[in-house]
């Protein structure tokens, strides 16, 4: 898996890394089962501290993107791809809506008045 870092992008980096992984996982990169490099070898491969690359990978944990197991290390869960194309979609319309003076809440509250 290659991940690249912008050091331009105002993000901070534990959202870029967490982002970098969701491209890899929507591109098919890495697949549903799939085992992700230990954190200390993501970071030192990213430049990164490993505690910036753990937060971004704990994101992705509480996204259900990602499974850590004690042993096993942490894998790329059932349906990832679909929810990580998907939470990458829903930040560039949040960042769209931002671009366009919309708060969050004014963005969930156009949501919900959906059909």
């Amino acid at each position: 898996m290659l991940l690249k870092l912008d050091l331009t992008d105002s993000r901070p980096l534990h959202e870029q890394v967490a982002g970098a992984i969701r491209r890899a996982i929507a591109e098919g990169e890495c697949a549903p089962g799939d085992r992700l490099p230990p954190a200390r070898e993501l970071s030192r491969a990213l430049g990164v501290n490993a505690n910036t690359v753990l937060r971004g990978l704990r994101a992705l944990r509480d996204e259900g993107v990602l499974e850590f197991r004690r042993g096993r290390g942490v894998t790329v869960l059932a349906g990832a791809d679909q929810r990580a194309r998907l939470v990458d979609q829903a930040g560039a319309l949040l960042a769209e809506a931002t671009r366009l003076g919309y708060s969050r809440a004014d963005l969930v509250e156009l949501i919900r008045r959906l059909p």
